[in-house]
Protein backbone atom coordinates (compact mmCIF):
# COMPACT_ATOMS: atom_id res chain seq x y z
CA UNK A 1 0.00 0.00 0.00
CA UNK A 2 1.07 3.55 -0.65
CA UNK A 3 2.28 5.48 2.37
CA UNK A 4 1.78 9.22 2.81
CA UNK A 5 5.04 11.12 2.42
CA UNK A 6 6.30 14.69 2.43
CA UNK A 7 4.84 16.62 -0.50
CA UNK A 8 1.67 14.49 -0.68
CA UNK A 9 -1.69 16.19 -0.29
CA UNK A 10 -3.72 14.14 2.17
CA UNK A 11 -7.24 14.15 3.57
CA UNK A 12 -7.71 13.07 7.16
CA UNK A 13 -10.38 12.86 9.83
CA UNK A 14 -9.25 13.72 13.33
CA UNK A 15 -10.31 14.45 16.86
CA UNK A 16 -8.02 16.45 19.13
CA UNK A 17 -8.24 16.17 22.90
CA UNK A 18 -6.49 17.69 25.89
CA UNK A 19 -4.93 15.79 28.79
CA UNK A 20 -8.24 15.86 30.68
CA UNK A 21 -10.02 14.23 27.70
CA UNK A 22 -11.85 17.39 26.59
CA UNK A 23 -12.19 17.68 22.80
CA UNK A 24 -10.78 20.96 21.45
CA UNK A 25 -11.32 20.25 17.74
CA UNK A 26 -12.67 17.56 15.45
CA UNK A 27 -13.51 17.00 11.80
CA UNK A 28 -16.53 14.85 12.77
CA UNK A 29 -19.56 15.95 10.77
CA UNK A 30 -17.38 17.93 8.36
CA UNK A 31 -15.31 17.24 5.29
CA UNK A 32 -11.89 15.73 6.00
CA UNK A 33 -9.03 18.15 6.63
CA UNK A 34 -6.86 18.50 3.52
CA UNK A 35 -3.22 19.60 3.72
CA UNK A 36 0.16 18.95 2.12
CA UNK A 37 2.56 16.95 4.27
CA UNK A 38 5.72 18.84 5.18
CA UNK A 39 4.39 22.22 4.04
CA UNK A 40 3.92 23.72 7.50
CA UNK A 41 0.14 23.93 7.14
CA UNK A 42 -0.36 21.95 10.36
CA UNK A 43 1.57 21.69 13.61
CA UNK A 44 4.87 19.75 13.30
CA UNK A 45 3.77 16.81 15.45
CA UNK A 46 0.65 16.33 13.33
CA UNK A 47 2.74 16.30 10.15
CA UNK A 48 5.05 13.67 11.68
CA UNK A 49 2.08 11.54 12.81
CA UNK A 50 0.52 11.35 9.33
CA UNK A 51 3.83 10.76 7.52
CA UNK A 52 4.03 7.05 6.68
CA UNK A 53 0.33 6.28 7.22
CA UNK A 54 -1.63 4.29 4.62
CA UNK A 55 -5.17 5.02 3.42
CA UNK A 56 -7.71 3.66 5.91
CA UNK A 57 -5.15 3.50 8.74
CA UNK A 58 -6.16 4.96 12.10
CA UNK A 59 -3.89 5.87 14.99
CA UNK A 60 -3.83 7.74 18.25
CA UNK A 61 -0.85 10.02 18.83
CA UNK A 62 0.27 12.19 21.71
CA UNK A 63 1.96 15.41 20.65
CA UNK A 64 3.97 17.31 23.25
CA UNK A 65 3.54 21.09 23.42
CA UNK A 66 6.95 21.58 21.78
CA UNK A 67 5.70 19.83 18.62
CA UNK A 68 2.26 21.47 18.79
CA UNK A 69 1.82 25.19 19.50
CA UNK A 70 5.00 25.56 21.54
CA UNK A 71 5.42 26.53 25.17
CA UNK A 72 3.37 29.31 26.71
CA UNK A 73 5.52 32.43 26.33
CA UNK A 74 5.19 34.93 29.19
CA UNK A 75 6.43 37.64 26.79
CA UNK A 76 3.26 37.05 24.76
CA UNK A 77 1.27 38.83 27.49
CA UNK A 78 1.17 42.61 27.44
CA UNK A 79 -0.43 45.07 29.85
CA UNK A 80 -2.08 48.00 28.07
CA UNK A 81 -3.33 51.11 29.87
CA UNK A 82 -7.11 50.80 29.92
CA UNK A 83 -7.43 54.40 28.72
CA UNK A 84 -5.70 53.39 25.45
CA UNK A 85 -8.52 50.99 24.56
CA UNK A 86 -11.64 52.47 22.97
CA UNK A 87 -14.70 52.32 25.24
CA UNK A 88 -16.74 50.35 22.68
CA UNK A 89 -14.33 47.36 22.77
CA UNK A 90 -15.63 44.54 25.02
CA UNK A 91 -13.13 43.64 27.74
CA UNK A 92 -14.59 40.44 29.17
CA UNK A 93 -11.96 37.83 30.12
CA UNK A 94 -11.57 35.43 27.18
CA UNK A 95 -12.77 37.92 24.56
CA UNK A 96 -10.76 37.56 21.35
CA UNK A 97 -9.49 40.79 19.84
CA UNK A 98 -7.06 41.73 17.13
CA UNK A 99 -4.07 44.04 17.52
CA UNK A 100 -1.89 45.39 14.77
CA UNK A 101 1.90 45.18 14.73
CA UNK A 102 3.88 48.30 13.71
CA UNK A 103 4.30 46.76 10.23
CA UNK A 104 0.51 46.41 9.89
CA UNK A 105 0.24 42.64 10.40
CA UNK A 106 -2.72 41.57 12.55
CA UNK A 107 -2.14 39.61 15.76
CA UNK A 108 -5.00 37.77 17.48
CA UNK A 109 -5.05 38.33 21.25
CA UNK A 110 -7.28 37.31 24.16
CA UNK A 111 -8.27 39.48 27.10
CA UNK A 112 -6.51 37.73 30.01
CA UNK A 113 -6.91 40.20 32.90
CA UNK A 114 -8.76 43.46 33.49
CA UNK A 115 -8.26 46.04 36.24
CA UNK A 116 -9.26 49.69 36.61
CA UNK A 117 -5.87 50.75 35.22
CA UNK A 118 -4.78 48.04 32.77
CA UNK A 119 -5.92 45.30 30.43
CA UNK A 120 -3.61 42.32 29.93
CA UNK A 121 -3.76 40.91 26.41
CA UNK A 122 -2.34 37.46 25.64
CA UNK A 123 -1.01 36.76 22.13
CA UNK A 124 -0.15 33.11 22.88
CA UNK A 125 -2.10 30.52 20.94
CA UNK A 126 -4.87 29.16 23.21
CA UNK A 127 -3.25 25.70 23.01
CA UNK A 128 0.31 26.92 23.70
CA UNK A 129 1.95 24.96 26.50
CA UNK A 130 -0.48 22.06 26.19
CA UNK A 131 0.24 18.46 25.24
CA UNK A 132 -2.33 17.29 22.68
CA UNK A 133 -3.74 13.89 21.72
CA UNK A 134 -5.13 13.19 18.26
CA UNK A 135 -7.12 10.28 16.91
CA UNK A 136 -6.28 10.35 13.18
CA UNK A 137 -7.65 8.44 10.18
CA UNK A 138 -6.01 8.84 6.77
CA UNK A 139 -8.94 9.01 4.36
CA UNK A 140 -7.16 9.71 1.10
CA UNK A 141 -3.87 10.58 -0.55
CA UNK A 142 -4.88 13.00 -3.31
Amino acid sequence: MTQAKSGDTVRIHYTGTLEDGATFDTSAGRDPLEFTLGSGQVIPGFDKAVDGMTVGEEKKVEIPAEDAYGPHNPDGRQAIPRENIPADIPLDIGTQLQMQLPDGRPVPVVVAEVSDETVVLDANHPLAGKDLTFQIELVEIV
